[in-house]
């Protein structure tokens, strides 16, 4: 099938559009970031191409004629199926398109992962992530649920069940006030003294916690 002799151009069909939405043809130029003269050229060029008048011109402005009016309705219906159109290809591009669903314990999604998802993004710019930060218990479970494709935890073991390789290690510290006695030592703190002194520790399921109490325990 091809197109009858005078199709117009999209482009200018919404320019047409426009003309009625706005109500003079320098608005609508505006709105398309072009100049005015450009505007009216581009008008008078689909009628000439549609061989029917459109616009009745006048020193105080433009108006659509009948003919115009008639054509702004048609108009209108074919670019809301070109919008379709154009939303069902990025729905159906966006289907097909690699996905990548991540999810990361709260300290990792912190401080690793916005460096890790830049690279990949360079690397692979069509994969679609998706990120879940959670502590490691709840990401093991996500990962061991299919829910997530790919989990990112800290901890003394890996999760059970689950494949797992050691990406790196961070040195864990006690931090204290500049007034506590232990800011002034200069000897190390046993694993029997820190196991006797009040810490703030973290939740419940958190890979860190899990580290502490996996030292504090031997």
């Amino acid at each position: 099938m091809t197109l009858p002799p005078g199709t117009p151009d999209l482009e200018v069909l919404d320019l047409l559009v426009s003309v009625a939405e706005l109500g003079s043809l320098g608005a609508a130029a505006r709105r398309h970031g072009i100049s005015q003269p450009a505007a009216s050229m581009r008008i008078r060029a689909l009628e000439r191409r549609m061989r029917v008048k459109l616009l009745d011109r006048g020193p105080t402005g433009s108006a659509l004629t009948d003919a115009g009016h008639a054509v702004v309705e048609h108009a209108r219906i074919v670019l809301a199926a070109v919008r379709d159109l154009v939303d069902d290809v990025d729905r159906l591009r966006a289907a097909a398109a690699p996905r990548l669903r991540i999810a990361a314990s709260k300290t990792i999604a912190d401080h690793r992962i916005p460096h890790w998802l830049a690279a990949l993004r360079t690397d692979h710019p069509e994969v679609l992530i998706s990120l879940e930060v959670e502590n490691s218990t709840q990401v093991a479970a996500l990962v061991r649920d299919g829910v997530a494709d790919l989990g990112f935890v800290e901890g003394p073991h890996p999760p059970a069940g689950l494949g797992s390789r050691v990406l790196g290690a961070d040195d864990l510290v006690v931090v204290v006030a500049p007034e506590h006695p232990w800011a002034r030592r200069t000897t190390p703190v046993a694993l029997a003294e820190l196991a006797g002194t009040a810490l703030l520790w973290r939740e419940p399921g958190s890979g860190t916690r899990d580290t502490v109490w996996d030292l504090l325990s031997t």
